[in-house]
């Protein structure tokens, strides 16, 4: 049904000049041409590249990658494409793992822990019609059984299912989103295979779809997001989206309606989470799509502009941009602050305590925005412990706050608190006192917290100057230390 009212709101035909043309012209393009600096590619993805290559297959550096080098940027990721079946690559590399039933790739791990890297290898894929494959009525999850041993399957509304047959280059090249991601760079020769004029594009500052735009937005409509994502991206280099692009994405908006959440909230995070989070909002809005593609994505665009939410989003732009790790909990937290803290303070004028207030009026804000993430346990479990840390910071006598900043999320929670205070929401020297208090060493925090004290005696009794404590013997130490655990106050 959804099909149907799309292909009579856009009224498109795939031509047989167009059909016939959807495979490009295949273009082997040199350095002198290009210009890529092989300097900026990274070694891991080289090594990957000449393993596949001396085993007697085809493989290419592919993607995002040659679009990034071809404007001289430092590519932050690199993907391998390759003739190799997923079980042949994994047969090559010691540490490889297949991944995904959708698109089934190989990782291809380098290094361990924190400094390790993975080359995503992708199998060339057979860009074949969705007449020709195998149609299922439900999705995902009602017909995982159903799908387990197909390879090429779509839904009613021409979705794909499954894409796991492989096909000669030129046809994977059709497959891809856009022009300028769907070259092949191959770090050995420095030649540049280009299908579709992807060079032509980058120079251009164009974002094209490869065939038809309306078409390919039924094949996966996610790709409307992914054409959101990479034009706020790459906005700051003066790129725009073609305008046959740009035209079919808001009356193809309906079929996101039937994408998995999960899949949804992963590109919600990509648009959020890639350091073009403000472009992205701008981006969504430019483009007639503020609303409709997620119901969390919603609340962020209507809140874009609020000063508290503006500032989480900049912070994590900035960070990512100095390479710093962010995590989806902690921004998501500063999005639905407004309602745990109104569902809050709505208990505290019901006469509910403190902190069991706060704990219901998160458990609220869970059952009405978050639904189904809720479930998604460390991200939920985060985003609860960084709220219900905010009141225990306004506690800085006794033992509490040597207890505080020993809470594995103590970081996430005083970010959260250094943004309220940066918008006004509480006092600077309280984020500042904190600051310095974990940074400190025992002595100095001691001394810090017997400020406090003194700082609350004296104003529950103006006048009165409080008995100072007897200052410990020659030896050093502070007079809090001398005098042992301060109690709570």
């Amino acid at each position: 049904m959804i099909k149907t009212l799309i292909d009579k709101l856009l009224d498109k035909t795939v031509r047989p000049t167009l059909r016939r043309s959807r495979f490009g012209k295949r273009q082997d393009v040199p350095a002198t041409v290009h210009g890529i600096d092989p300097s900026l590619v990274d070694g891991r993805a080289v090594d990957v590249v000449r393993t596949l290559k001396r085993a007697g297959y085809e493989a290419y550096i592919v993607g995002g990658a040659v679009r990034d080098l071809l404007l001289g940027l430092r590519p932050k990721d690199f993907d391998v494409a390759t003739n190799a079946t997923p079980e042949q690559v994994k047969a090559l590399f010691r540490r490889a793992f297949i991944i995904g039933r959708r698109f089934r790739i190989v990782h291809v791990v380098f290094g361990r822990g924190r400094e390790h890297e993975v080359i995503e290898v992708s199998t060339f894929r057979a860009y074949l019609d969705a007449n020709a494959a195998e149609a299922v009525a439900g999705d995902e999850r009602s017909h995982k059984r159903e799908l387990a041993g197909v390879s090429h399957a779509v839904d009613a509304s021409g979705r794909v299912l499954r894409d796991n047959v492989w096909g000669p280059i030129e046809q994977d090249a059709a497959r891809r989103d856009f022009t300028i991601n769907a070259m092949y760079y191959d770090p050995e020769t420095e030649t540049v295979v280009d299908f579709h004029h992807g060079i032509r594009d980058a120079r251009k500052r164009v974002l094209r779809m490869i065939g038809d735009p309306a078409t390919r937005y039924r094949e996966d409509p996610v790709r409307i997001v992914r054409a959101v994502r990479f034009a706020a991206k790459l906005s700051h280099l003066g790129f725009k989206l073609d305008e046959k692009t740009r035209a079919p994405m808001l009356p193809c908006l309906p079929l996101l309606a039937d994408v998995p959440p999960s899949r949804l909230f992963d590109e919600m995070l990509k648009l959020l989470q890639t350091g073009h989070a403000i472009a992205s909002i701008e981006a969504l809005r430019a483009n007639g799509l503020a609303r409709g593609i997620y119901p969390l994505l919603d609340v962020v665009v209507a809140r874009g502009d609020e000063p508290f939410v503006r500032a989480a989003l900049l912070d994590t732009d900035r960070r990512v941009a100095e390479g710093k790790p962010v995590a989806p909990s902690f921004l998501l937290a500063c999005v639905l602050w407004q309602d745990v803290r109104a569902a809050w303070q709505r208990r505290l004028g019901e006469g509910v305590p403190t902190f069991p207030a706060l704990a219901e009026a998160v458990d609220e804000v869970f059952e009405s925005r978050i639904g189904d993430v809720s479930g998604r346990g460390k991200l939920g479990a985060d985003m609860r412990e960084i709220w219900m840390m905010q009141p225990r910071f306004d506690k800085r006598t006794g033992q509490s706050p040597f207890t505080l900043v020993e809470q594995p999320r103590f970081r996430a929670g005083f970010d959260f608190l250094r943004l309220r205070a940066q918008v006004g929401e509480v006092e600077e020297e309280l984020a500042h006192w904190w600051e310095t208090f974990s940074l400190a060493g025992e002595a100095v925090r001691r001394d810090m917290i017997e400020a406090i004290r003194l700082e609350q005696q004296r104003s529950k009794t103006p006048g009165k100057r409080p008995r100072r404590r007897r200052k410990p013997a020659a030896g050093g130490g502070s007079a809090a230390e001398a005098a042992g655990p301060v109690p709570d106050a």
